[in-house]
């Protein structure tokens, strides 16, 4: 079969489904179920230290256990499951259980579908993950711009029911054929190798992830407050929609063109472009408070965002043991895409009510240090090749 074809269609699939719990769920629970603003922040707020805790253990310990493909469906039947408990449920309690119950869940199949292209890759059966990525970033935009338009003429209350059907398209897909190395069951051997730790133990991996950390983190204040920001700016409100749309655009166009255009640049360097191009985007944002310049920060999303995973992605394919890509992947998961964005998230927010530009400015102190780290890493990688060179 069509390795490429099937990782990139399980990854526009997920996306459709991120793409409508990400931008709205918080909006559902609010317009739909009346809950006030606080109640809804403090529920993805623990909702992000749940996806913390189940990405980091949870998911580790179950990919020791299952096979890729059954570990897949498993957690998208979950997904589907704890949907369905959510339309019922209207008081703030209720809403914040099933909601944990989402995030415990649902968030894990993020980590588990990029350790199955890091699984195929080293079989030598996925040539291209950039191209396969940027279908999730494509699936993510065309379920925004979709639900735009039935939101429209709905109302919110269509949000639950997009997120259920794309999920039940995501369950169907995942019983259909995959590529066997996926269905294969993790060895008794492999298993036995250590837990979390074992992963310190191979070379700069530490560095690694502090560097990826750090990078993700600095998106906090994007993520939570850029729709406020672009308000506070005079966005035109039909256009706000758009403008953070070009983020994703610009992801989209890297993945397409990384593995083409990057596969000679080394990790170390990606990771030290990726600092930089994140560092003059939040400067831009910070001085210069406009909807133009704005705009054209949002390029740099390419760099922020999708060059530093690309680069942890090449890593973990090169210096990653099969055995421990799920350990790998949830450790990245848990704590640069979960735990950290929400600590930064607060940091951000008390930067955001002193001024609101001082929350995206704020951001470099995540970036300038792991633009840092990233040359010392870069270095270090120079010395092994003229090392194996001699």
């Amino acid at each position: 079969m069509n390795t490429q074809r099937w990782m990139s269609r399980q990854f526009f699939s997920f996306y459709m489904t991120w793409g409508v719990f990400l931008p709205y769920w918080t909006g559902w629970m609010i317009h739909t179920k009346g809950i006030t603003v606080s109640q809804a922040s403090l529920i993805m707020s623990l909702g992000l230290v749940t996806r913390g805790i189940s990405t980091l253990i949870a998911f580790p310990y179950l990919s020791r256990k299952f096979s890729s493909k059954t570990l897949l469906n498993g957690m998208a039947i979950g997904t589907l499951i704890a949907i369905l408990c959510c339309i019922p449920e209207s008081s703030f309690v209720s809403l914040l259980v099933v909601t944990l119950l989402l995030n415990f869940v649902y968030p894990t199949l993020m980590p588990a579908l990029d350790s199955a292209a890091g699984v195929l890759a080293q079989n030598n059966q996925l040539r291209h993950y950039g191209k396969s990525r940027s279908w999730g970033s494509i699936g993510f935009v065309v379920a925004g711009m979709i639900l735009t338009v039935f939101t429209g003429a709905f109302g919110d209350e269509v949000i639950l029911w997009a997120l259920l059907l794309s999920t039940l398209v995501f369950v169907c897909l995942g019983f259909m054929r995959a590529p066997v190395v996926l269905s294969e069951k993790p060895q008794a051997d492999q298993t036995k190798k250590g837990g979390m730790l074992e992963l310190f133990r191979i070379k700069n991996f530490g560095l690694v992830l502090v560097i990826v950390i750090l990078l993700q983190a600095a998106h906090a204040s994007y993520y939570s407050y850029g729709y406020l920001f672009l308000q506070e700016i005079h966005a035109p409100k039909y256009l706000i929609g758009v403008i953070l749309n070009i983020a994703v655009i610009a992801e989209i166009i890297f993945f397409l063109i990384a593995d083409q255009r990057f596969h000679k640049f080394s990790v170390g360097s990606l990771l030290t472009l990726a600092a930089l191009g994140s560092t003059v985007r939040w400067i831009l944002v910070f001085t210069f408070p406009n909807v133009i310049v704005f705009c054209i920060a949002q390029t740099l999303h390419a760099c922020s965002f999708a060059m530093g995973h690309y680069a942890f992605m090449k890593y973990l394919i090169k210096n990653i043991p099969h055995a421990q890509i799920s350990k790998a992947q949830g450790m990245y998961s848990a704590l640069a895409l979960s735990w950290s964005t929400a600590v930064f998230t607060m940091f951000g927010g008390y930067l955001y009510e002193i001024e609101p530009r001082y929350a995206f400015i704020g951001m470099i102190v995540c970036t300038i240090p792991s633009m840092l780290l990233a040359l010392v890493y870069r270095n270090l990688e120079h010395k092994k090749e003229i090392a194996i060179s001699i």
